[in-house]
């Protein structure tokens, strides 16, 4: 049975991730909660969750000792597939633009900045609810998304990756920018999953069978 480590670093939703993460895997893969080096880097694959501040998340995420160089060596280093949400996706920036400038990962070229609302006061910052997909790519983690998909999100930053061939899915609100991000063995999303109904059960149970 493969393992899957959820980090656990003091931030994200972290129960309703495992949650169904357990539900997605049907039996077929051990979701470990997790902070213990040894752990995240010998796992088979990795989930990064993250809610809040890209700041407050780094810092926490680097306070545990060991967890960086870990997750490095698994998912950069053996190959382990790597699933980002949330800020756990934006965490992959070069930076992070909220409350000064926060250096990131950089697993992914780009940076971390605020939403804008395009000037319209209609739409609210945080973007909070069900949006839809737009330009969703060809990937294997994210083949039963679609055009027009409702997702959930919740967030007032996004990660706007250098390369758009990192892009595999937009959202619009207030403006465009990227809802999914997909490189080698490493894809994040900006929407829940685990708040996301069906689709995404049926997008973390790809996570868990992606072979990149």
């Amino acid at each position: 049975m493969q393992s899957v480590a959820l980090i656990n670093y003091g931030s994200g939703n972290l129960r309703s991730a495992e949650k169904a993460l357990i539900r997605a895997a049907d039996g077929k893969s051990e979701i470990v909660v997790t902070d213990d080096p040894d752990v995240i880097a010998n796992a088979d694959r990795i989930v990064l969750p993250g809610v809040g501040a890209f700041a407050a998340c780094m810092a926490a995420f680097e306070a545990r000792p060991g967890v960086s160089e870990a997750l490095t060596e698994a998912v950069l280093g053996k190959g382990a597939p790597f699933l980002g949400i949330c800020v756990g996706m934006q965490l992959l920036a070069s930076r992070g633009l909220e409350f000064g400038e926060t250096p990131g990962l950089d697993w992914i070229a780009g940076d971390v900045r605020k939403l804008s609302d395009g000037g319209d006061p209609a739409i609210k910052i945080p973007h909070m609810g069900w949006n839809s997909l737009t330009d969703v790519a060809d990937h294997p983690v994210f083949g039963g998304l679609r055009n027009g998909q409702p997702i959930y999100f919740t967030h007032s930053f996004a990660f706007f990756p250098k390369d758009e061939g990192d892009v595999a899915a937009y959202v619009e609100h207030g403006e465009r920018f990227p809802a999914a991000v997909a490189r080698g063995n490493v894809a994040g999303v900006q929407f829940h999953p685990e708040k996301s109904q069906a689709v995404g059960l049926d997008l973390l149970a790809r996570f868990l069978e992606w072979r990149p």
